[in-house]
């Protein structure tokens, strides 16, 4: 069992890839990463990622710093869960560039909706605080919702309806509240 992740760790591990990579290419943070470094939570168990392109030489580098900075790092993103959104790129966040590797806060319409089809209270708590730091509109996470929506049958393990209630729910309990 590794100790949590903080937000210092995960600025060292940027560094520490943007030093280790062969090549250039993008990472994506998800989720408990994405928390830190915005300050919506002061720790996380993993540091989730996505590569898009893949930068030469970046999984060896990871399992050594795995290692060396004793974190857990996952290739996940919400297109683990969901189909991607489309225009996911355009909506990511820039972080910084370190070395040729640039890095990104995944789209945060797409994590909202990752999360929401989740349902669990750390994750309704995430969303509810994504929002409220104008991360993402109701208005996009409806229409990216309604964009999937046909694609949701490819994920059999999610159920569609229940997923569009707690969009749906969330919507309706936060209009008018920023």
């Amino acid at each position: 069992m590794r100790p949590n992740v903080d937000q210092e760790k995960i600025e060292r591990l940027m560094q520490a890839l943007g030093r280790e990579a062969k090549g250039s290419g993008c990472i994506y943070f998800t989720g408990g990463a994405s928390a830190l470094l915005i300050g919506w939570r002061s720790s996380t168990v993993d540091v989730d990622i996505r590569l898009d392109p893949e930068p030469p030489g970046i999984f060896q580098a990871i399992a050594q710093l795995k290692q060396e900075l004793n974190i857990n790092i996952e290739l996940a993103s919400p297109q683990d869960f969901l189909p991607p959104l489309p225009g996911w790129r355009d909506r990511s966040v820039f972080i910084g560039k370190q070395g040729k590797i640039l890095f990104y806060h995944y789209d945060f319409t797409a994590q909202a909706l990752s999360k929401l089809s989740r349902g669990y209270e750390r994750d309704r708590n995430d969303v509810q605080a994504m929002y409220e730091q104008r991360l993402f509109s109701l208005k996009e996470l409806r229409d990216c919702f309604e964009a999937i929506a046909p694609e949701l049958v490819r994920f059999p393990s999610l159920d569609s309806d229940v997923f569009r209630s707690r969009v749906e729910n969330f919507i309706e309990r936060n209009k008018g509240q920023l």
